[in-house]
């Protein structure tokens, strides 16, 4: 089956994201957009997953847990998960490997746990827009181990990217795919690190006006999230 996707957005838990970017509204906007497989990837924490989940299933569409986690290096890095447990395990994980440092709401954004029906359960007080203490090397290996997979986001950034911080791509960091924004520079992939390397776009919606049309489509045997992440693991094939 031929499936339309788009694999990283934010919710009002970001600090970045809008206050409007509800996990029952992200999951109605993907819908209305035609996006049929989706993943909410939070800044360093996987806390409105089980209300986005919930939501995306009223809307028929295959959700995957998520994060985008922060590492040591100030790398951003998509982090999908096969089942909200092993997601939410991990993200407990990444809270204990955050910095101690608590969140300003009036200088980065409030931090809002939601329901399916547009309820605060609460709000998160660690800074989540920060690193982590978890290197880039790292990563790979320690999402692998909860079952699930990672590849660097918007690589073609400036700022907090693989290659706008660290300057390469590196195979011994174990990604098997990279994520490009809508507008990378056509030749991206012509540099020799890159060589072989595959890439999908994603929005990285913040908002959500951010979050475009369904234009990209994964083939896969069947409508799982394990499917999804084996597609991931093949380089989108």
């Amino acid at each position: 089956m031929n499936l339309s996707f788009d694999l990283h957005m934010h919710s009002c838990l970001s600090p970045c994201g809008g206050d409007e970017n509800t996990p029952a509204n992200l999951a109605g906007m993907c819908a209305l957009a035609g996006i049929q497989v989706v993943a909410l990837t939070d800044h360093n924490t996987c806390g409105n997953c089980p209300a986005f989940l919930e939501a995306a299933r009223h809307y028929g569409l295959l959700a995957l847990p998520g994060m985008e986690l922060t590492t040591l290096e100030e790398v951003h890095v998509v982090c999908l998960f096969p089942e909200l447990d092993r997601a939410m395990a991990f993200s407990n994980h990444v809270r204990t490997r955050l910095s101690p440092i608590q969140n300003d709401p009036k200088r980065f954004g409030e931090q809002w746990y939601m329901d399916t029906e547009d309820h605060i359960l609460g709000e998160e007080t660690a800074f989540l827009a920060g690193a982590t203490d978890i290197g880039v090397y790292d990563t790979a290996a320690l999402v692998r181990s909860y079952g699930g997979l990672a590849y660097p986001a918007h690589i073609d950034r400036p700022a907090f990217s693989l290659l706008g911080n660290l300057g390469l791509w590196d195979e011994a960091m174990g990604f098997p795919i990279a994520e490009i924004s809508a507008n990378c520079p056509p030749d991206l992939g012509q540099r020799p690190d890159l060589k072989g390397v595959p890439f999908i776009q994603a929005c990285d919606a913040h908002y959500l006006d951010q979050i475009p049309d369904a234009h990209q489509y994964m083939e896969l045997p069947q409508a799982t999230a394990q499917a999804v992440l084996d597609w991931l693991r093949r380089g989108g094939r």
